[in-house]
C-alpha cells in the first residue's frame, strides 16, 4: 500500500503535454474536469462552505466559467461528478426538485456521473424523472415549462433496483418493463476520446443504507464498492478498453488546508478501498466527505474537489494511441474563484427559478446576534446544532406533552451556517438562509425506547466517521474517544433531566425520521415504537427562532470528551 502526496507545482495539464511518449508512439492527452457535491448550490454558498481558504469561491455562474476556460485548453475534454449533483439544497434550487440545478450542469456541459446518496432523497422514481425529464408527478414543472432531464449519464455500478414491489404509478411513469432485478443505471459507460477509449465506472459508498432515508432506499440493494468496481473493471478490459477511471461517491478524511496535498492517515479503511480496486483502474476521483485532496494510493490518482463547486479537479491522462493504455497522469485541484465573468446562460437559470424562490424564501424567521456556525467543540457539539436540538425539543413538548424527555439531531442533516456580520447588531434570518442550514424536510417523530437503546444508540455515533448527535437542553453525558468500540460511553454520566438514565425504562425521545430509519448506523433506534409526527425541520426551527430572537452563538457543553 502506498500513499503520496501530489505537489501542486509539478501538476500541470495543457493540450499540447505528451503528444510523442518518449519511443516515439504518439499519444492523445485527455483531460478530465471533475465536481462532486454540488448539491444544487446554483448561488454562492454563505459562510465557510463559499470559501476555499481565504478566498470566495462557488457559485454555477463562475463554475461554468472556469469549467469552460479549462476546457478551452485542451479540445479531448470530459467533465464529470462523483455524485450529489442535486438533493441537500438551497431552496432557489430545492423548489424546483433540482430541476434548476440539473438544467445548469446540462449547460456547463457536465457527461457521466456516479450516483450520490443525495440523488436518492426523493428515491429512485424520482431520479429516473431528473435522469429522464418530466414534470413531478405532485408538484409539475415549477418554471411552468416542461423539464427535458440530465444531458449527462449517471452510472451505478453497485445499486440493484427490484422492481417487483415498487409502485405500479411509478413503475408506469418511469417506463420500466420488466419484473427482474436490475442495475439502477449502466455500471460504466465508454467513451471515445479522439480515437482512443476512456472507461467510467459509476459507484456508491458502501454505506449507502445507512445514509439514504428509508423511503429513498425503497426497491433498491447496494452491493460492495470493490466487488462491483471490480467486476466492471473486467467487463472493459474484456471490451479492450485500458483507460478506467472510477467515480465513486465515496471519500477520505482529510484535515488539512492544502487542496492538492494528501495526508490519510486517517481515513485507513478509504485508502484500503482503493487499494483493493482492480490494478486496471488508472484514477478514482471521489466525493462524499466534502473536502479536497489529491493522492496516489496503489498507484492510483485519487482526488477529491471538496463541494457546492468550490473547487474543480482538473487532470491529464496520456494514453497511448496504439494499445490505449495511460502512460501518464497528473491532477491539480483549482478554485473557481469568484475574479472572473459570469457564464450568461447560468445567470438566466438562477433568474428563471428566483421569482419562487424570493416569494417563499424572503419571509424573516427571525435574527442572530452573532454567527451560528457548524463548528464544533471538542466533544463534538456545535452552537448551531444546540440550537435546532433545543428547537426540536420544544416542539415536541408542545405538541406532544412534557412527557417527552429527550431530542437529539444528526449533524450531517445541518448542512450550512448562519452567518451574521461583525459589530452591525443582531441579523435577519430568512426563511431561505434557514432552509439552507436545513435543507432535506426531515420530519420530526416521537417514539418510545428503552434507556439501554439509547446507550447503545450513544456508542454507535463513534467509528471511522463518527457523527456526534446534537443533543436538546437536558440530556448530558461523557465519553472516552480513545477506549474500545462499544465502551466509549461512560454510562454513569448520562443524564436525562438531570436523573441517572435508567437503562430499563422508556423514554419519550424526539429525532428525525431519518434516525428512526437507522441513518447514520444507529441501529438501536430501530426499536422504537408509538410514533407520534410533530412537524418538518426547517418549519420547526422557523417557528423557534421567532421565538427566541436574537438567538447567540453559545455551546453549552452538554456532552464531555473526557479523552
Amino acid at each position: 500500500m502506498r500513499v503520496v502526496a501530489l505537489c501542486a507545482a509539478a501538476i500541470v495539464a495543457t493540450a499540447a503535454a505528451g503528444r510523442v511518449a518518449q519511443n516515439g508512439e504518439p499519444i492523445v492527452s485527455v483531460h478530465l474536469l471533475a465536481i462532486n457535491d454540488f448539491h444544487g448550490a446554483l448561488e454562492p454558498a454563505a459562510g465557510g462552505t463559499g470559501r476555499v481558504g481565504s478566498v470566495d469561491a462557488g457559485g454555477v455562474e463562475y463554475l461554468a466559467t472556469h469549467l469552460a476556460r479549462l476546457k478551452a485548453a485542451n479540445p479531448h475534454t470530459v467533465i464529470v461528478s462523483a455524485g450529489d449533483n442535486i438533493g441537500g439544497s438551497p431552496l432557489l434550487s430545492s423548489l424546483s426538485h433540482d430541476e434548476g440545478a440539473v438544467e445548469a450542469l446540462n449547460l456547463a456541459e457536465l457527461q457521466y456521473s456516479a450516483v450520490g446518496n443525495h440523488e436518492l432523497d426523493e428515491g429512485w422514481s424520482e431520479l429516473y424523472r431528473m435522469q429522464r425529464g418530466g414534470c413531478h408527478p405532485v408538484d409539475g414543472c415549477q418554471d411552468g415549462t416542461p423539464f427535458s432531464g440530465a444531458a449527462f449519464s449517471y452510472l451505478a455500478a453497485n445499486i440493484i433496483f427490484d422492481p417487483r414491489g415498487a409502485n405500479p404509478e411509478d413503475l408506469t411513469r418511469a417506463g420500466v418493463r420488466g419484473s427482474e432485478p436490475r442495475p439502477l443505471f449502466p455500471p460504466y459507460a465508454i467513451h471515445n476520446v479522439a480515437g482512443v477509449r476512456v472507461g467510467f465506472i459509476g459507484a456508491i459508498l458502501d454505506e449507502a443504507p445507512t445514509v439514504i432515508i428509508a423511503a429513498g432506499r425503497r426497491d433498491l440493494s447496494f452491493n460492495p464498492v470493490v466487488e462491483s468496481v471490480n467486476r466492471a473493471a473486467r467487463a472493459l478490459r474484456d471490451e479492450g478498453v485500458r483507460a478506467i477511471v472510477v467515480l465513486v461517491h465515496e471519500g477520505a478524511n482529510y484535515t488539512g488546508s492544502d487542496i492538492n496535498a494528501c495526508d490519510l492517515r486517517t481515513s485507513p479503511s478509504f485508502v484500503d478501498l482503493v487499494t483493493r480496486l482492480s490494478d486496471d483502474v488508472d484514477v478514482v476521483l471521489s466525493g462524499h466527505s466534502h473536502v479536497a485532496y489529491n493522492c496516489t494510493i496503489d498507484g492510483k490518482l485519487v482526488t477529491s474537489a471538496a463541494s457546492f463547486g468550490v473547487v474543480i479537479t482538473d487532470v491529464d491522462l496520456r494514453i497511448r494511441r496504439s494499445d490505449g493504455e495511460v502512460v501518464g497522469k497528473n491532477a491539480r485541484n483549482v478554485v473557481v474563484t469568484r475574479d472572473v465573468p459570469k457564464t450568461v446562460a447560468e445567470s438566466a437559470v438562477i433568474a428563471n427559478y428566483r421569482p419562487v424562490a424570493d416569494t417563499v424564501g424572503s419571509r424573516l424567521v427571525g435574527a442572530i446576534e452573532g454567527s451560528l456556525t457548524r463548528a464544533a467543540s471538542e466533544s463534538g457539539e456545535s452552537a448551531l446544532g444546540e440550537l435546532i436540538a433545543d428547537a426540536m425539543l420544544d416542539a415536541a413538548r408542545r405538541a406532544a406533552g412534557a412527557g417527552v424527555d429527550l431530542a437529539f439531531w444528526n449533524p450531517g442533516g445541518i448542512r450550512a451556517d448562519l452567518v451574521a456580520p461583525g459589530g452591525t447588531g443582531p441579523t435577519p434570518v430568512t426563511y431561505a438562509q434557514l432552509f439552507s442550514v436545513l435543507p432535506f424536510g426531515n420530519e420530526l417523530i416521537v417514539k418510545s425506547l428503552k434507556g439501554e437503546a439509547i446507550l447503545e444508540a450513544l456508542e454507535q455515533q463513534f467509528g471511522e466517521r463518527p457523527r456526534i448527535m446534537q443533543f436538546a437542553d437536558g440530556f448530558t453525558y461523557a465519553y472516552d474517544a480513545a477506549r474500545p468500540a462499544g465502551q466509549r460511553i461512560d454510562r454513569g454520566s448520562v443524564r436525562v433531566g438531570g436523573a441517572p438514565l435508567d437503562p430499563g425504562r422508556t423514554y419519550r425521545v424526539a429525532t428525525s425520521n431519518f434516525l428512526w430509519g437507522t441513518g447514520d448506523g444507529l441501529k438501536a433506534l430501530a426499536g422504537g415504537t408509538d410514533p407520534v409526527l410533530i412537524g418538518i425541520d426547517v418549519d420547526i426551527t422557523a417557528e423557534y427562532l421567532s421565538r427566541h430572537s436574537p438567538a447567540r452563538p453559545v455551546v453549552h457543553d452538554r456532552i464531555r470528551r473526557t479523552r
